[in-house]
C-alpha cells in the first residue's frame, strides 16, 4: 500500500531513481560465490553475483529443448553462432560445448553487469572459442539506450527503471566483422524485430533461428508482433516450430495456436541444408 502511494505521490524521475538504487544495492550487498551444476548435460562452474542469476543458474537444468532441436540442424561442431542477449552466458557456454574448440560463439549482452559476469563465467569454465561483447542489438549499429534493471531492456520512454547509454550492434554488422552465423539465438526483451531488421544481409543466407518472442512482454511496445516475426522467415526457405515453457515440445508454428497469445519460443531452420561432411551447411 506505502508502494503504490509512493509511487503516485512521486514525480516518475525519482520514483525510476529509487527503483534503480535498489537494484544497485541488491547487487552490492550480494554475496558472490561459485557453484557448480549440470546445464542441459554440461557441468560448468558459473559465478553468481545477484539474487537473479541465483534464481536462474543455482541448480541443474534439464536438457534444453530448442538447443536438442538446433542440434537436428546446424547447430554441429565447428558451427557459427550468434547468442543475442546473452544475460552471464550460461547459454553461450551450452552453445560453445557444442560447436566445440573448431567452431565460434558470438555472445552479446547489453547490461554492462551481466556482460562482466559472463565473461567471468567464460574464463572460469576456459572456452575459448566463446567471445562476449557488452552491447545491445538494435536494427542499425551506435547507441541504445537500456533500462538498467538486472535483466536489461531497451527503454520504452517510460524510465522505469532508469536510463543508460549502450553501444549497439546490427546483426549484419556482427555478420561483416565475425563471419555469417549458422545460428542465431535471439532474446531481446522484446525487441526482437528491431534486431531482425538489422539482419536483412544475414538472412539471406538462412541461418536456423531461436527467438523468444516477448508476447504481452515488450513486443508490442516496441512496435512488433507475431506475424511481423513470422515474416522475417518466409516459407520458402524455412520450416517453423514453437514451444512455450508449459509445453516445451516443438510443434509447428500457427499464426492461430493460443500458445501465440503469450511469451513462447519460435524456432526457424533452413530448409534446404547442404551437407559437407558431417556438417551441414
Amino acid at each position: 500500500m506505502i508502494k503504490q502511494l509512493s509511487k503516485k505521490i512521486l514525480p516518475r524521475r525519482l520514483w525510476a531513481r529509487l527503483r534503480v538504487m535498489r537494484v544497485h544495492r541488491l547487487v552490492e550487498k550480494y554475496q558472490t560465490r561459485l557453484v557448480q551444476h549440470i546445464y542441459s548435460d554440461l557441468q560448468l562452474t558459473i559465478e553468481l553475483t545477484d539474487p537473479l542469476a541465483q534464481g536462474w543458474y543455482d541448480h541443474d537444468w534439464p536438457e534444453l529443448t530448442e538447443i536438442a532441436f538446433l542440434r537436428r540442424h546446424r547447430l554441429k561442431r565447428g558451427a557459427r553462432v550468434f547468442d543475442l542477449g546473452a544475460h552471464q552466458c550460461v547459454v553461450a557456454l551450452i552453445l560453445a560445448d557444442v560447436v566445440g574448440p573448431s567452431g565460434l560463439v558470438i555472445a552479446v549482452e547489453a547490461n554492462a553487469h551481466n556482460a562482466a559476469a559472463g565473461k567471468r563465467n567464460k574464463e572460469l569454465n576456459k572456452s575459448d572459442q566463446l567471445h562476449v561483447l557488452h552491447g545491445a542489438v538494435a536494427e542499425r549499429s551506435g547507441e541504445l539506450i537500456l533500462n538498467e534493471g538486472l535483466n536489461g531492456q531497451v527503454d520504452d520512454g517510460s524510465n522505469g527503471y532508469g536510463q543508460v547509454r549502450v553501444p549497439a550492434y546490427s546483426v549484419d554488422d556482427l555478420s561483416l566483422k565475425y563471419g555469417m552465423p549458422d545460428v542465431l539465438f535471439i532474446d531481446v526483451e522484446g525487441y526482437e524485430c528491431h534486431a531482425l531488421r538489422g539482419a536483412t544481409e544475414t538472412l539471406l543466407t538462412s541461418p536456423d533461428c531461436f527467438v523468444e518472442v516477448h508476447v504481452g512482454e515488450g513486443l508490442e511496445k516496441f512496435g512488433g508482433s507475431v506475424a511481423a516475426v513470422e515474416d522475417f522467415f518466409p516459407r520458402d526457405r524455412y520450416e517453423l516450430w514453437m514451444a512455450s515453457d508449459v509445453h516445451r515440445e516443438f510443434i509447428p508454428f500457427a499464426l492461430d495456436s493460443a500458445m501465440a497469445t503469450e511469451r513462447f519460443f519460435l524456432i526457424a531452420v533452413n530448409k534446404y541444408e547442404i551437407v559437407i561432411g558431417d556438417f551441414k551447411r
